[in-house]
């Protein structure tokens, strides 16, 4: 059963204006529970239209979206609740931070969930904990860390309410490649850990790559095409031809397929494509007399 699903969902800014703009025309998907989901696309693709209406901070002109298949602009829906159910990470995130110690931030939703005093220490020390933020730090003003650890202090805040469902719009934003990883393996462990679905919004194939097990492709405010990695990146000409990029190991394995190697185009991690130029390389040793 989907955790979140979205059907025909249209959203139109300027509506009834000389200014109006269709930012979602149509769009359908679903997300099931525990699942990792890469939602990709070129900007004003539709994608941060799309996820600010997942939990309810925009409503819909058309279509529904529905969370544990309840549509959550029922008469009978409470918004409010889905927002602590479905938790939304904006980019750059720790611009909004606020509090006067780094505890106090992530303690501010669940704190408006209205949570006894000993379950919310455990849940700041639980978030904390999840993405790499010492205990010594909850004390301190959060302007006192580096850009990258106050990323996890925000991240944390919206763990903090353990939603089932954590949305996440360009969470590694500006972060050199080591201060990514360490972001996206938290991510992946606090999902592996939880169970909780993550819908992953990025510009990085790469990422997508590694850590989705789906991927949604948006173009031109709808859903372009959907599917593993695999099924994906094995269309990277219309990725391409749509203003899309691909991973760069797959860009090299096409390149390497013109030039009359035998090695799948569609190839989008560096462990798969050394894999296969090993096993070619074995293959043409193997087939060397000796001397």
């Amino acid at each position: 059963m989907s955790i979140l699903r979205c059907e025909n969902l249209t959203h139109i800014y300027g509506k009834g204006t000389p200014f109006e703009h269709v930012a979602l025309d149509s769009v359908s998907f679903a997300m099931e529970r525990g699942e990792f989901v890469a939602l990709i696309g070129h900007t004003g693709s539709g994608k941060s239209t799309l996820i600010q209406h997942l939990n309810g901070l925009l409503k819909p002109d058309g279509g529904a979206v529905y969370f544990d298949e309840k549509n959550i602009w029922d008469e009978k829906s409470d918004v409010r609740k889905v927002r602590f159910k479905v938790g939304l990470v904006f980019q750059y995130p720790e611009y909004q931070l606020f509090e006067e110690t780094v505890g106090k931030d992530i303690a501010f939703g669940p704190k408006n969930m209205g949570l006894a005093e000993d379950e919310l220490k455990e849940r700041v020390r639980e978030a904390a904990s999840f993405v790499g933020i010492d205990e010594e730090l909850l004390e301190k003003s959060p302007f006192e860390l580096s850009g990258g650890q106050r990323r996890r202090v925000a991240i944390a805040g919206i763990i903090a309410m353990r939603p089932e469902a954590l949305i996440l719009d360009e969470p590694t934003a500006g972060l050199d490649p080591r201060g990514r990883d360490e972001i996206l393996s938290r991510i992946a462990e606090y999902r592996s850990n939880t169970g909780s679905a993550v819908l992953l919004v990025t510009h990085s194939m790469e990422d997508a790559a590694r850590y989705a097990e789906r991927l949604v492709v948006m173009n031109g405010a709808h859903v372009f095409m959907q599917g593993t990695p695999a099924e994906v990146f094995s269309r990277a000409e219309e990725l391409q031809s749509a203003g899309l990029a691909v991973p760069q190991i797959t860009r090299v394995c096409m390149r390497l397929r013109e030039l009359g190697v035998d090695i799948d185009p569609a190839t989008y991690t560096v462990e798969e494509a050394v894999r296969q130029l090993t096993r070619l390389k074995n293959g043409a040793a193997g087939g060397v007399p000796n001397a």
